[in-house]
């Protein structure tokens, strides 16, 4: 996209945009390059402040030298802007009195002006002749404030410098009776009052505090210092230096991040998620399975309204240690009927980002063969990529037709199985299970999904699990599917590497899948083995949870439309 509107200035040698490195997504800033100097003035010139999807982009010079940006010497500060006044109205009226490196006013949610803005010279002299022409003049009738742009850092030294002389005290647990000469009285001797008043409501009655104004910074700070937590008339009060609304709010705010920042580091690596286990399992069932890994200062199984267990919980050690050898333990082992699913526990927040980012990643179908996490720089077509970039896939040979186009992903049955070079000395493939669909164009398009290689010792017939032939179609008992999960699950833990058990995952799943959605069946089965493998197996054994995960992935599907699926 930010090819297509600089291509017009001129030849691009390269774009990139950058991102996150863990969610992927953009940091709203990038980078292009031209080939010529001339066409980056022109599009500084013709393209700064240009509407791009509901927003003007801001260009500005490269700066590889960060010294000068962190410097901050050519910044300014305005304020009472007029809400008119945008981005190339503000650099309309600043460059006149230097070279203007940036340009922003800033703004709120819905895209309107906040009253302020910023302007950077490139020179500390340009900023000066800046304020020295526009501060205290007027723009738009309305006059303005400009003046050296100070950091949050230092503007807080200065605030809690001036806090730290306040002469305003505030009172509270005042008693009813009390007035506003009684309030005087009690700190008259601590010194020169300018005035004492006692809040009350529109009727008159007290609200129980009040405000005392000293003349002298010493004398408030003495009246605090006596006064706080001593009785008065019956009352134990409350006396402290006087505080905005906002201030307060900012505090209370701060000490509730401390305190919970407190929190998560005392169990920092040494709570754990457990869930996946029956209705039965209470407190002291959790506590008993995993006493032998640990001292464990807390196990607890959460309960729904009605004190129904919601099958997860949690379980606390005193030490990192104890905690990740439980994970390694249990995590997967079959307690009662069901595999465990033991993790490190995560805060609200985090889990619900590292979802968003997963989602992400299902709506964004990466090529095949590159990486999930990769975000190769884009060079427009005739340019070649850097040294050093991505290596080229090993070659196959398919047999009988044409192979898949990058990216797309084949139904079952369009294209044959790509014939890899078997090695020597690979091991004998299973025995297929004749229950199974032996479609493989489903699962070799997890390859641009999630990144899943056909493996080369197993790739020549499926590794599959050793049953009786039987119709597909046949309806199986209870028991029947119980002992087939478990099947599955002694060969997802007997494998030798994470490809064989998804191998194995996926075309147990597939079939259950295709149950619900035939159509789409290819594509969810790769969309859904980015999931952990544990959380896998419970899908085959919940057919209720696997419904509610395909309609999730359909919807994805839906709202990504097939050109961007593919």
């Amino acid at each position: 996209m930010l090819y297509e509107l600089f291509k017009i200035v001129g030849p691009v040698a390269s774009i990139r945009v950058c991102r996150d490195a863990i969610t992927r997504r953009s940091l709203g800033y990038a980078y292009v390059n031209f080939h010529s100097h001339s066409d980056c003035v022109e599009a500084l010139q013709n393209l700064n402040y240009t509407e791009f999807k509901g927003r003007p982009c801001r260009i500005m010079w490269s700066q590889r030298d960060p010294a000068q940006r962190k410097s901050g010497s050519g910044n300014i500060f305005i304020k009472n802007l007029d809400p008119s006044i945008d981005n190339k109205a503000l650099h309309d009226t600043f460059a006149a009195f230097g070279n203007v490196l940036s340009c922003k006013v800033a703004l709120n949610e819905q895209g309107n002006s906040l009253g302020y803005g910023f302007v950077h010279y490139e020179t500390r002299e340009a900023a000066d002749q800046a304020i020295a022409n526009v501060n205290g003049m007027l723009l738009n009738d309305i006059k303005v404030f400009v003046g050296h742009h100070v950091a949050r850092a230092e503007r807080m030294e200065r605030v809690k410098g001036q806090r730290s002389q306040f002469t305003n005290v505030y009172v509270k647990n005042l008693d009813p009776e009390v007035d506003d000469d009684a309030l005087n009285e009690l700190f008259a001797a601590y010194g020169v009052i300018t005035s004492a008043l006692v809040q009350r409501e529109d009727d008159g009655k007290s609200r129980g505090f009040g405000f005392v104004n000293f003349e002298d910074h010493e004398a408030a700070r003495r009246a605090v210092e006596e006064l706080h937590e001593t009785d008065f008339r019956g009352q134990k009060l409350f006396v402290s230096r006087a505080q905005k609304k906002a201030e307060r709010n900012e505090e209370l705010r701060s000490q509730y991040e401390q305190a919970k920042q407190e929190k998560l580091s005392k169990y920092q690596g040494v709570n754990l998620y457990i869930k996946n286990f029956d209705e039965d399992i209470d407190d002291d069932k959790l506590r008993q399975e995993f006493a032998p890994y640990g001292v464990i200062t807390s196990a607890k199984v959460m309960h729904d309204e009605k004190g129904t267990s919601r099958g997860f919980g949690f379980v606390c050690f005193t030490a990192p240690e104890e905690a990740n050898k439980a994970i390694t333990e249990m995590n997967g082992r079959i307690l009662g009927s069901k595999p465990l699913y033991v993790a490190l526990a995560q805060r609200r927040d985090q889990r619900r980002q590292q979802i968003e980012a997963t989602k992400r990643q299902w709506q964004t179908a990466a090529p095949m063969g590159a990486p999930v996490y990769g975000a190769p720089m884009y060079y427009p077509p005739g340019y070649a990529p850097p040294r050093g970039g991505y290596p080229a896939p090993r070659p196959v040979r398919w047999q009988g037709a044409q192979p898949p186009v990058p990216g797309q992903y084949p139904m079952p049955g369009q294209y044959p199985v790509p014939q890899y070079p078997v090695p020597a000395n690979a091991r004998p493939a299973r025995p297929r299970n004749p229950r199974q669909p032996t479609n493989r164009g489903a699962y070799a398009a997890r390859g641009g999904r999630g990144g899943h290689r056909a493996n080369p010792r197993t790739s020549q017939q499926a590794p599959t699990l050793p049953q009786e032939a039987s119709q597909a179609d046949t309806p199986t008992s209870d028991t029947e599917q119980a002992t087939d999960v478990a099947k599955i699950t002694a060969a997802v833990l007997a494998a030798d590497n994470e490809d064989e058990k998804k191998q194995i995952l996926g075309e147990a799943l597939y079939p259950c899948i295709a149950a619900f959605d035939e159509e789409k069946a290819g594509k969810i089965t790769g969309m859904l083995l980015e999931m952990d493998n544990s959380e896998l197996l419970n899908l085959l054994e919940d057919t209720e949870a696997l419904e509610e995960k395909v309609n999730e992935a359909v919807k994805v599907l839906n709202e990504v439309g097939p050109e961007d699926a593919e």
